[in-house]
């Protein structure tokens, strides 16, 4: 579709932006965009993984004045010690499946069928969890959580390693279904998007650094300050949104899209990775 990588990295890197915390799948969304645009090598792949950091940066930048109280409390305040530990309980669930079978993943559901099947399944998960009896929360604050209430959430994210899921839906849903306010588990999501996906970035930036080379700097940047600037809007966007909605128009996009994906491949109008 395009040449220029300046200009896939820009668009890619919105992509990045604005579905990284919607729970509509931003690693789903960008697979099939890069189908769209050509640019579907090892080498994109690694840069789709590495330009969530930018994502990251927006929730950090955000939340900056609660991070540097963290920062300053972490020898001596009982809740940051509290906060710390529960995004490193919930961080490392996700981190043990995918290095054991980040590559397995890759190799076998980093194509656009399988991320259709997953946006449909998903959305059908998020209705059924929206309008199901609703159990009583228990915490209406990110302050008020448990080690073992991050665990489940931490295990509520491992599904999102597989490509469509959403790692933001993942953790939001299974927080509310874990008894997490709709709030506290949006905030959450956000908190623990921070050590998950600089882990994941640096990772695979580390793995594959023989794909890359001083050339490609100027994609990352692009790619990575589209990301940025894209998720900090939307992030604004989504903590006025979760105060009066739920997650039901999502649940339906995410349902349309996967099978416009399926039926624009079946009939050939797209040819979609398999």
């Amino acid at each position: 579709m395009s040449d220029s990588p300046y200009l896939i990295a820009l668009i890619l890197g919105i992509v990045e932006g604005l579905t990284e915390f919607l729970p509509i799948s931003s690693t789903g969304h960008l697979i099939l965009a890069g189908d769209l645009l050509g640019f579907h090598s090892d080498k994109a792949k690694v840069f789709e993984i590495a330009i969530q950091t930018g994502a990251m940066f927006a929730i950090v930048w955000e939340y900056r004045q609660r991070f540097a109280r963290v920062l300053a409390g972490m020898f001596g305040d009982t809740a940051a010690q509290r906060f710390v530990l529960n995004l490193a309980v919930a961080f490392m669930p996700a981190a043990v499946l995918g290095l054991a079978f980040g590559s397995l993943i890759k190799r076998h559901l980093f194509a656009a069928v399988p991320v259709a099947l997953a946006f449909i399944v998903g959305g059908f998960i998020i209705l059924w969890v929206e309008r199901r009896k609703q159990r009583a929360v228990r915490i209406e604050s990110v302050d008020d959580m448990t080690w073992k209430d991050a665990f489940k959430v931490g295990i509520a994210q491992t599904f999102a390693l597989i490509p469509g899921t959403s790692r933001s839906g993942a953790t939001i849903i299974g927080g509310m279904l874990f008894g997490l306010s709709r709030k506290a588990a949006t905030e959450f999501s956000f908190f623990l998007a921070v050590p998950t996906l600089v882990a994941a970035g640096a990772y695979d930036l580390y793995k594959h650094r023989a794909l890359l080379s001083s050339s490609d700097l100027g994609m990352f940047v692009v790619g990575f300050a589209a990301a940025f600037f894209s998720a900090f809007l939307c992030v604004r966007w989504l903590l006025r949104y979760v105060a009066a909605h739920d997650f039901t128009p999502f649940a339906w996009y995410r349902i349309v899209f996967g099978l416009a994906v399926l039926a624009t491949g079946y009939f050939g109008i797209v040819h979609w990775s398999v």
